[in-house]
């Protein structure tokens, strides 16, 4: 099977029919089950997940026929097989009023039990397709939704539109409220995996002791609470897309397990050892400054550099001005309609205001801003009375790095110097004539800032004479 499927559970009270029935089906790809007795079926089903159940119609103790009226009281969704060596048309229509997806009669040919299967299991996934589908259309992720028309969007929309066709690896760095998520969702959109599941997991909403069963899924008793076998995540994605958000938050000893699964696609449960296969692309995304997190052993670097195939960088909002209010008058079409308000548009005042905002929460701040405006305004536009009070927001902030830190006026300059210098060359990929040029000096000026704010460029590289970092033989 080629995407995700549970296994099926076959009840007979004769062995060799056990024995037979299972291996039709394990030569067809198909896990299998078997019990004895309807009463163990029931516990079974109780226990795990199974795509159809096949009984046979006489057992010892509760009959098959039991059996289907207590799983469609139980299961209505889950198709039962009933086969029967004592089969007439009565039975037949019996089983099937009673619920069962089929009926077959003793000795029958492996192809008819096989395509009575197939029929289920093309039914499974039809429904688990069905349902990702619909989790899709609640999210709007076109490419249309990536507002703004400075540099940084148009580039960062035509390097989404190059990449999404291909199966590449993307990591995704910016700060919060950026638009890692619909970044991410959009790549998914326009891929060829865009009909298949996109299972988004928050690596920082999860404990850490639950986030490898999240991800990979669990076998019944791997661990206290485990009362039942949980298929994964990537199992779920399986022929499509797994997004990890706040990957940054994840342990080292998972970073290890993800790093094995990313180079074959191979993973085991917890408390498992069958090795399990999936097709999956992965996306992963963080708002932590990735290579400070590994010189201090918190994240990997063989696995930044096998996620970091493809990188995306969002730009701050602080650093698109120019679609501050472009940003906002789509925000407050979206709100007017959620909300049945009928405002125009955004007075001369209120503009001005978002302009001159710093926005430190991006773009998802900009939305609550817009929201609650909508909400409050009792006129034709968006007026400075229906805007937060910015400037003592700005000046809580202020007030609380100086309490923080207790530093001077010089110590503070050096700092947000420090702070500027090095997010710059973040952005350029450490280039000195691109960065010098962003920041309105000479790059032996940079160079002496750097120097003094002791900045040192990743270990084992030199500057070439463009400006870039090359790697220096000599530390080869």
């Amino acid at each position: 099977m080629t995407a995700y499927l549970p296994p099926l559970l076959v009840i007979d009270d004769e062995p060799n029919m056990r024995s037979s029935l299972a291996g039709i089906l394990t030569g067809e790809d198909y896990g299998v089950r078997t019990v004895e007795s309807a009463e163990q079926g029931l516990l079974a089903l109780g226990e795990g997940e199974y795509f159809m159940v096949i009984t046979d119609a006489r057992l010892q103790g509760m009959s098959g026929y039991e059996f289907l009226r207590r799983v469609r009281s139980r299961w209505p969704d889950l198709p039962v097989l009933i086969i029967t060596a004592f089969a007439t048309p009565k039975l037949a229509v019996e089983a099937i009023k009673a619920g069962a997806i089929d009926y077959l009669a003793k000795p029958f040919a492996p192809e008819e039990l096989l395509h009575a299967v197939e029929r289920c299991a093309e039914h499974y996934r039809l429904v688990r397709e069905n349902a990702a589908l619909r989790a899709q259309t609640e999210e709007p992720y076109r490419l249309d939704e990536i507002i703004g028309e400075s540099e940084g969007m148009r580039e960062l929309r035509q390097l989404i539109g190059t990449v999404a066709p291909s199966d590449a690896t993307v990591l995704i760095l910016g700060e919060s409220g950026t638009g890692k998520e619909l970044v991410a969702g959009a790549i998914h959109n326009l891929s060829r995996r865009r009909t298949r599941p996109y299972v988004r997991i928050n690596c920082a909403a999860i404990p850490e002791t639950l986030l490898e069963s999240e991800l990979f899924g669990h076998e019944k008793g791997a661990f206290t609470g485990a009362i039942r076998q949980k298929p994964g995540r990537v199992e779920e994605a399986d022929r499509g897309t797994v997004f990890l958000d706040e990957i940054g938050d994840m342990s080292r000893s998972l970073q290890a397990k993800l790093l094995r699964f990313l180079e074959d696609g191979t993973f085991s449960r917890v408390g498992g050892v069958q090795e399990l296969r999936v097709d999956v692309r992965l996306i992963a995304a963080t708002n932590r400054d990735i290579i400070t997190a590994i010189r201090q052993g918190e994240f990997r670097e063989d696995l930044y550099h096998r996620l970091n195939v493809v990188q995306f960088r969002p730009p701050p909002l602080r650093d698109r001005q120019e679609d501050v209010v472009l940003l906002a008058e789509h925000f407050l079409r979206r709100f007017n309609v959620a909300l049945n308000k009928s405002i125009g548009g955004l007075s001369p005042a209120a503009r001005q205001c978002l302009r001159r905002h710093h926005w430190p929460g991006n773009v998802r701040e900009l939305r609550n801003v817009i929201e609650r405006a909508v909400i409050l305004e009792t006129s034709n536009e968006i007026q400075l009375r229906s805007l937060p009070d910015f400037e003592l927001e700005t000046g809580l902030r202020k007030g609380g790095v100086r309490a923080e830190l207790g530093l001077g006026l010089e110590e503070t300059l050096e700092q947000v110097a420090r702070e500027m210098i090095v997010r710059v060359l973040e952005r350029q990929q450490y280039n000195l004539a691109k960065s010098a040029d962003e920041l309105r000096i000479t790059r032996h000026a940079l160079r002496y800032r750097m120097n003094r704010l002791k900045i040192a460029p990743p270990e084992g590289t030199m500057e070439a004479a463009d400006g870039s970092l090359a790697r220096d033989e000599r530390e080869a």
